[in-house]
């Protein structure tokens, strides 16, 4: 299939976005040059719907009635990939990015403000990257309410900023600029802080069964892999590595909100895993907490044989980091720093 997506698109795709030039064009050092790209959706189950009122409905203003009859099979839980393949190939095995709450994988993708995000480094530094929108998210999709019953969440303008160390804390926002509270050296831009709001979607809190099996799926179609994950997404990480211990050669976690299942980490014991950390982590009482439970994890594995290598990146000389520390303004510093673990790991050359 790939090798058939090159043949078919041997043009510049993706201009804005990407920078992208597909194999058989004139490209330059800066062009990203891809062998292929694409997408699917995996996963998913059918749920059946029944007792429902059947009525009519205008489809289209000035349209005619039609039958609205909501009992009947739908397909739900599936989850939307899209891939894409580097020429110059330098990452031994596919690299997953999977994003954390209430969130698409829109959060690798460009910036808020428009820089290159680490879609675009990964596949530049040579590996075959998968970017999902996790099931409920993006292009994903969600189910109705009579499959799930309980009611979606959504962020303010002022939960990121406070809770993801944008801003100094609780109360730190404010719908003037001017009197917003920045943490001191932060590297988010927030400049751009409404194009990152924009970037928001609901998220439910009874899906995680359903995402789990959907990136199962995934695991099983794509892997063995890397997987590069953050925040909500790395508590799924963690338990997908458990259940697929082969298929997982190694966990990049990007300030994980918890880990896996303490009593399964020994499962790890052959997959090394690096977490990171940026800046305000141990003076925020939300992220201190997650990073006591990380550790714990970090010190299971680590008890079941494994290796796990812990990042504070303050203590790199890496200061002002937020939780959405791929958009900060010093993101390719940090892409870096994680290439060079893969590369002294094996995985990449």
């Amino acid at each position: 299939m790939r090798r058939k997506l090159a043949r078919l698109m041997p043009v510049a795709l993706l201009g804005s976005a990407l920078g992208v030039v597909m194999t058989g064009t004139t490209a330059s050092a800066d062009d990203i040059v891809l062998r292929g790209m694409g997408s699917f959706h995996i996963g998913g189950r059918i749920a059946e719907v029944k007792g429902k009122e059947v009525r009519m409905i205008v489809r289209q203003p000035g349209g005619p009635l039609t039958k609205l009859d909501p009992n009947g099979n739908y397909m739900v839980e599936q989850m939307y990939v899209q891939y894409f393949l580097p020429k110059n190939r330098r990452g031994n095995f596919p690299l997953m990015m999977w994003h954390g709450g209430g969130l698409t994988g829109v959060t690798y993708e460009s910036t808020p403000d428009g820089r290159e995000g680490w879609l675009n480094m990964f596949i530049r530094k040579g590996w075959d990257v998968y970017i999902s929108d996790a099931v409920e998210r993006g292009r994903s999709g969600f189910a109705p309410p009579d499959v799930w019953p309980t009611e979606p969440t959504f962020l303010p303008f002022a939960d990121p900023f406070e809770r993801f160390r944008i801003g100094d804390g609780e109360g730190s926002w404010n719908e003037d600029p001017a009197k917003r509270r920045v943490l001191p050296g932060n590297q988010f831009p927030v400049e751009a802080y409404d194009n990152y709001m924009r970037q928001t979607v609901p998220r439910w809190l009874s899906t995680d069964d359903a995402i789990i099996a959907a990136y199962l799926k995934l695991v099983d179609k794509v892997c063995p892999c890397v997987l590069l994950v953050h925040s909500q997404g790395g508590a799924f990480g963690f338990k997908v590595a458990e259940q697929r211990p082969d298929k997982v050669k190694a966990i990049v976690a990007i300030e994980s909100a918890t880990a896996g299942i303490v009593a399964k980490a020994a499962a790890l014991k052959n997959t090394p895993v690096l977490m990171v950390f940026g800046d305000y982590v141990d003076q925020h009482p939300r992220w201190a907490t997650f990073k006591k439970i990380d550790l714990e994890y970090a010190a299971a594995v680590r008890a079941g044989g494994g290796t796990v290598d812990v990042i504070n990146l303050p203590e790199m000389g890496i200061k002002g980091n937020s939780h959405m520390m791929m958009q900060d303004k010093n993101n390719s510093q940090i892409a870096d720093v994680i290439q060079k673990w893969l590369v002294g790991k094996g995985l990449a050359h």
